[in-house]
């Protein structure tokens, strides 16, 4: 199917911003070296094996993969059965997921579009998906667009960062080649403006004694900040299984005793719900 854009002169500076960020990094992407199994099998997929067990069987359902990015998710949704529609602000990102999907057989659905803008029928989806996606979007904007496209009864998964750890902090301020100049991670005025939207709403916290894996990779390593941490640990689990799962089995342990805690972790798992018509 083609790709449907919206033209550049209708994006805010902002967004056009967002698109610009997204296609620089797009162009050091090798398709051919993205395996979307790992992003939601490998044992530090905290999130998205989180968020797996929540969705159930995809077979069947009708699931929008929002900023897409390179498609890892659209493409292991429609490997699980699911139909499959994925967009992004970056047309670079998109011909990329276009290409991943044609490299796994799979079909798409692929638009290249804001948030803010989604260019598909009232209640045309069962599950939104959105992976770092929130924190790059204007919320008030966003939000009662992924309502309008989601069914009654539909759910909504976001995977977000939290603003509230020093050391996490830190580490913004030293990398702030790898992020835009208007994202922000998402406090709790904005989880208050998703729950206006969405009122059934939960939050599940990760990686709170785990984020010493990345103390490691700066600390022991020396490993470059321009190096994207999230990337390195999901596609070489193995190799730091032996740090990684005594503190997991920590923050397993701990993080549900300790709720305050959750707010210091690096993400958060939204899940709303749209309720059905009464």
């Amino acid at each position: 199917m083609p790709v449907e854009t919206v033209f550049s002169s209708d994006l805010s500076r902002r967004q056009a911003s967002e698109a610009r960020f997204h296609d620089a990094w797009a162009e050091e992407v090798d398709f051919t070296q993205i395996d979307p199994a790992i992003a939601f099998e490998a044992e530090t997929a905290l999130e998205n094996r989180l968020i797996l067990k929540r969705i159930g069987s995809m077979q069947g359902l009708r699931i929008l993969d929002l900023g897409c990015g390179a498609g890892e998710a659209a493409v292991y949704f429609a490997q699980h059965g699911a139909h499959v529609s994925a967009c992004d602000i970056s047309p670079r990102f998109v011909e990329i997921a276009r290409q991943l999907a044609e490299r796994h057989g799979v079909t798409l659905r692929l638009d290249v579009c804001p948030a803010e803008r989604l260019p598909y029928e009232d209640g045309a989806f069962d599950v939104i998906y959105a992976n770092g996606v929130l924190h790059h979007v204007e919320i008030p904007a966003a939000m009662p667009e992924i309502r309008r496209v989601m069914a009654e009864g539909g759910r909504g998964f976001f995977i977000e960062p939290l603003p509230y750890n020093p050391l996490i902090n830190l580490y913004r301020w030293i990398a702030r080649e790898v992020r835009t100049p208007d994202e922000r991670p998402l406090g709790r005025a904005d989880c208050r403006a998703i729950a206006r939207v969405f009122p059934k709403m939960r939050i599940d916290y990760v990686w709170f004694f785990t984020l010493l894996v990345f103390v490691y990779f700066f600390v022991v390593e020396r490993a470059s900040t321009a190096e994207r941490y999230w990337k390195k640990i999901l596609y070489q689990a193995d190799r730091y299984a032996w740090l990684f799962r005594p503190l997991q089995a920590l923050d397993e342990a701990l993080l549900p005793r300790l709720p305050m805690l959750g707010l210091l972790c690096w993400n958060m798992v939204i899940q709303v719900t749209r309720p059905p018509a009464r």
